[in-house]
């Protein structure tokens, strides 16, 4: 029964990869490739907790602020007496200005109790608040750790885009790298075959003596020649699939292979893509969320909130705390509020040199002239390679459609060489040199059509916005 379970397990197994393997259909195009990496990659799937991070970040940030209840019984007996019974709780409420609202109620009694603690038999009710004149007025640990917590969940944003743009760049040039192995093969398995029917024939021709005996080792260079180009194209063919592969992946963080049927479209289906002129009139605009860029300001936005409270720690720390307070009598507590009955308090310290404070703002002044200097520098990067990315993008858009063009002229010289070599009014060194030109003209022409594509991905991707289909 055990031996029937892993069977049946293993035919599952290799039945659900056939089907999955089987969505990818017959014919795989650039934009239902993209689709499934943008929806089903891990490293996709990955890019978008980004934004999770942030808002946990935030939320932790808040917690700061959240009210806290305390409590402390402290009592103490010896020699059948009690010495002291303390007991004291409330709840302190943290606020955005730095003000810290408190209310709680103490009630403490015994033999010995220090007489600073004694209050009247049902206790005491006390609220109040303690404020920072000084360090602490405009902004302490607790708001920077929020403003910082925001200025992180806004970068989580830009990182999901980054990573995801980096993604869909490599996922691009994996499939463009596929197609162009795929139909460089193609170009080679058709020439291997001329090569060999035209073997043939010259071998007859010279069994006759139409044909001179060199013609035949020259036909045999040549299908040498061919065989080793196919060979190459093969393993290149080969590598390209593997490395296809890598992005290709179903729900539930399945991997897919192709199937050796599954092929790119058909060279004629393609057309070359020319330069989108709004983008690079909007270049500023669009280099200025760049997400790199955007990554950059928030390091720069992180180390603001940190030099403002480094400038804080320069002020002396001065709080005031003030709280009435009113005796417990039944259900009544307002009743006995007497704006007389209060206590409050005074907290003063500052450093004399300040030579640890001074220090840390300083050093935190100049990490951000750095930043700054380093977003200058990233700004001009950026726009440099925008353009270059624009000018390579259009450049292999002229120079794909020569090549098609270069690609239909050979063939007309080929046909003709051709039809001169069957009367007999040329030879097979011509013949095969026509060949030759035609074929390196297929091999470029399919060659600088896949770089064109994958140009406009980079152009893409130099200007941080993710790839439109």
């Amino acid at each position: 029964m055990k031996y029937c379970y892993l069977i049946f397990s293993a035919l599952f197994i290799v039945l659900s990869a056939a089907s999955q393997n089987s969505e990818l259909g017959e014919s795989l195009d650039y934009k239902t490739f993209m689709q499934r990496v943008k929806t089903e990659h891990p490293l996709s799937k990955q890019a978008k907790l980004q934004q999770q991070f942030g808002e946990a970040e935030v939320r932790g940030a808040r917690g700061f602020f959240d009210p806290k209840t305390y409590a402390q019984l402290s009592q103490k007996y010896f020699d059948d007496k009690q010495y002291y019974s303390k007991l004291e709780g409330g709840v302190k409420i943290p606020t955005w200005f730095g003000i810290e609202v408190m209310g709680g109620y103490e009630d403490n009694e015994g033999d010995f109790l220090n007489p600073e603690n004694s209050v009247p038999g049902n206790g005491l009710y006390f609220a109040g608040v303690s404020v920072p004149v000084g360090q602490g007025l405009f902004i302490d640990q607790r708001r920077a750790a929020l403003k910082s917590a925001k200025i992180y969940a806004k970068s989580t944003q830009a990182t999901q885009r980054f990573l995801l743009n980096q993604l869909y760049l490599d996922a691009t040039k994996a499939y463009w790298k596929w197609f162009q192995a795929y139909h460089q093969k193609e170009v080679f398995e058709e020439a291997i075959e001329l090569a060999n029917i035209r073997l043939q024939a010259v071998k007859q021709g010279a069994v006759l003596g139409d044909r001179p005996d060199i013609d035949t080792l020259e036909a045999g260079i040549q299908v040498q020649n061919r065989a080793l180009g196919l060979q190459q194209a093969q393993l290149d063919y080969k590598n390209a699939r593997a490395l296809l592969n890598v992005y290709l992946w179903d729900e539930g963080l399945i991997p897919l292979e192709l199937e050796d049927e599954t092929t790119p479209p058909v060279l004629d289906s393609i057309a070359s893509e020319a330069a989108e002129v709004d983008l690079l009139l909007g270049l500023d605009t669009l280099i200025s969320q760049h997400p790199e860029l955007l990554l950059s300001q928030f390091e720069i936005d992180q180390l603001e909130v940190d030099r403002r409270l480094k400038a804080e720690m320069l002020k002396p720390n001065l709080n005031v705390k003030y709280q009435p307070i009113v005796e417990g009598v039944g259900d009544e507590v307002l009743s006995n509020f007497n704006q007389n009955n209060y206590q409050w308090g005074l907290e003063f310290s500052f450093p004399i040199l300040l030579r640890k404070e001074r220090g840390s703002l300083q050093k935190t002044k100049l990490k951000l002239q750095e930043k700054q200097f380093d977003l200058e520098n990233k700004n001009q990067n950026l726009a440099f390679k925008a353009k270059a990315a624009f000018n390579e993008w259009q450049t292999t858009k002229e120079q794909a459609d020569l090549y098609s063009q270069n690609t239909r002229d050979y063939f007309g010289l080929l046909e003709g060489e051709r039809n001169l070599f069957q009367t007999g009014e040329s030879s097979l060194f011509l013949v095969n040199r026509r060949e030759v030109g035609y074929i390196n003209a297929q091999l470029k022409w399919i060659e600088v059509l896949a770089k064109n594509h994958v140009a406009r991905a980079k152009a893409y991707y130099s200007l941080g916005i993710l790839p439109q289909q």
